[in-house]
C-alpha cells in the first residue's frame, strides 16, 4: 500500500507541475469546476460499500485552456476490498484561434486490480474544436504523439516489469445541451503503441440533469479496453455510476 500511495503522490505532483506554469498569475474568476460524489451502502445478507468521487477543474483565458480531472473509486464487500482506483489527468491547450489548439496532456492511474502497479502517459499534439453552439455544446477532436510507461505488478513472460513505448493518441469530446437543465457528454480516446500496437481505449457516456441550483444528478457508463492486458486479467472493464454533481 505504501508504494501505491507514493506512486499516487508522484502522479498528482507531475499533473500539478504540468498545469501550474500556465495557471500562475491568472484571474481566479476564470476557473470553473465540478465536484462529484456517489455512495452506495447495503447491509443484510451482503454488506457492501461502493464509493466514487471526482473533482474536475477548468481554467480558460484568451490563449490558454487548462483542465484537470481527479477521480477515485472504492468498493468493499463483506470486509473484502473488491475495487480501489485513483486517476489523475491534466491537459493544457494553447489556442491558435477560436478553433485550433496545441495540447500537452499527462495522465496517471493506480488501479489495485488491473495487473499494473501504475499506468502513466504524456502526449502532445493538435486539436480542433470543429463545432460549437453557445457555451455548453461543442465537439473537439485531437491527435498527437507521446510516451507510455506502465509498471506491472509482476514480471511478464518476456521478463519485463514495465511497458515502455512511444504512442499515438486520438481523442474526441462531444457535449450537447439537451435543454437548460440537461446535458449529454461523450468522451472517446485511444492510445496505440507504436512498437507492439498495444492499444488502450476508453469511452465515457454521461447524462446529467439539474436538481436544484448548482446541484445535478449524473448517470454515466464507462468502458476501458486494453488489447493486451496483463496475464490473468480481463481485457475490458465497464463501470456504471449514479452520482450527485455540484458545479462551482
Amino acid at each position: 500500500m505504501g508504494s501505491r500511495q507514493a506512486g499516487l503522490r508522484r502522479g498528482v505532483a507531475i499533473a500539478a507541475m504540468v498545469v501550474a506554469p500556465f495557471a500562475q498569475g491568472q484571474d481566479s474568476d476564470n476557473w470553473k469546476g465540478e465536484a462529484e460524489l456517489g455512495v452506495l451502502v447495503t447491509s443484510g445478507n451482503t454488506e457492501e460499500t461502493i464509493a466514487n468521487g471526482r473533482l474536475g477543474l477548468t481554467h480558460e483565458v484568451e490563449r490558454w485552456r487548462n483542465t484537470g480531472d481527479l477521480r477515485s473509486k472504492y468498493s468493499k464487500t463483506d470486509s473484502e476490498t473488491t475495487a480501489e482506483q485513483y486517476r489523475a489527468a491534466v491537459e493544457t491547450d494553447y489556442k491558435f484561434d477560436e478553433r485550433q489548439y496545441w495540447f500537452l496532456r499527462g495522465a496517471y492511474e493506480d488501479d489495485r486490480f488491473s495487473g499494473y502497479d501504475f499506468e502513466s502517459s504524456v502526449t502532445t499534439g493538435y486539436g480542433n474544436r470543429l463545432w460549437q453552439s453557445g457555451e455548453r455544446s461543442f465537439l473537439d477532436l485531437s491527435a498527437g504523439l507521446g510516451y507510455r510507461y506502465n509498471r506491472l505488478d509482476t514480471v511478464n513472460a518476456e521478463g519485463d516489469d514495465a511497458e515502455k513505448e512511444a504512442i499515438a493518441r486520438f481523442a474526441g469530446q462531444f457535449e450537447y445541451a439537451l435543454s437548460d437543465n440537461a446535458l449529454f457528454r461523450q468522451k472517446l480516446s485511444t492510445e496505440i503503441g507504436l512498437d507492439d500496437n498495444n492499444s488502450i481505449s476508453e469511452s465515457e457516456t454521461a447524462l446529467q440533469a439539474s436538481v436544484v441550483g448548482n446541484l445535478s444528478m449524473k448517470a454515466a457508463f464507462r468502458v476501458k479496453h486494453a488489447s493486451d492486458a496483463p496475464a490473468g486479467f480481463e481485457n475490458t472493464d465497464t463501470e456504471t455510476s449514479l452520482s450527485l454533481l455540484y458545479g462551482f
